[in-house]
């Protein structure tokens, strides 16, 4: 049986022609997050270039890097149509991920099949996923579509699934010129991808790219209208880790304004710094 009448046979349909699915999407997961006020020129070069040079860019740190404001500040930046997905861990079920995956992209590609993509993915084999990637990228090629940037966050929390390499190895090979994919992950994804980086298909951006330098922590505490010395102070408690900083700014905004000694005004917070 081909993929495409796998498809079909998949498919049930509603009295008013509409598919039946048994799935309650949380619509926060295929939302954007909101924007920051400070955008950091020097990271979203970096990924302008990979956008026109590039299929995939992957934005990896730990925790508390800035992974997830740099893809949003991207999103809103890049001048395309942005199909968003926040993994969680129960996403670990090949047919829950494609009912999030494939719903994010048929928002902003009405062309999309989004709902034979979910039914054949609800039911796929293993042995079958390259093909059901192949079929997947077939329903992305239209070339009068608009460029399409499509995000996975947090990619991490299904980085051991059996289906994850097949899948995105497939898809990420044959996706179309007009579609970009945006993943941030806490680690790199597993090594048979690697292959695309030395072909410069890929590019990497990790957490020492990810970290602030100290203008971009001046810059970002300006924002909170806070002066140059707290921001390099904080910056060397912090090694210009996002997470950190942001914090640092947010409770010395929040101080009273009779706190003018800087080194006790940091010591008093006592924000964590990992």
């Amino acid at each position: 049986m081909t993929l495409l009448n796998l498809i079909k046979s998949q498919i049930n349909r509603r009295p008013d022609g509409g598919l039946i699915t048994d799935m309650q999407l949380i619509v926060d997961k295929i939302s954007r997050p909101l924007l920051t006020p400070l955008a950091r020129v020097r990271l979203l070069a970096m990924l302008e270039r990979s956008l026109g040079s590039g299929i995939c860019t992957i934005i990896s740190g730990r925790a508390g890097t800035g992974k997830t404001t740099l893809a949003a500040d991207f999103a809103d930046f890049c001048n395309r149509r942005v199909a968003w997905y926040k993994v969680d861990a129960p996403d670990s079920e090949f047919g829950v991920f494609m009912d999030y995956l494939a719903t994010s992209i048929g928002q902003q590609r009405p062309g999309f099949n989004e709902q034979a993509i979910r039914s054949a993915a609800a039911e796929v084999k293993f042995a079958d996923i390259p093909l059901f990637s192949e079929r997947f990228v077939f329903e992305l090629i239209d070339d009068d579509s608009e460029p399409l940037l499509i995000v996975i966050e947090d990619l991490h929390l299904v980085c051991d699934t059996e289906w994850l390499v097949p899948f995105l190895d497939r898809f990420l090979q044959l996706a179309p010129p007009n579609v970009h994919i945006l993943i941030t992950s806490r680690t790199l994804p597993p090594a048979p991808l690697w292959r695309m980086r030395s072909k410069q298909t890929l590019e990497v951006i990790d957490e020492m790219a990810l970290a602030f330098t100290r203008e971009e922590a001046v810059d970002l505490f300006e924002t909170y209208g806070l002066s140059r010395q707290f921001a390099y102070l904080a910056f060397d408690r912090t090694n210009g880790r996002a997470g950190a900083l942001a914090k640092y700014a947010d409770n010395l905004a929040e101080l009273p304004l009779e706190v003018t000694s800087v080194a006790s005004a940091l010591n008093q917070l006592g924000v964590s710094e990992t």
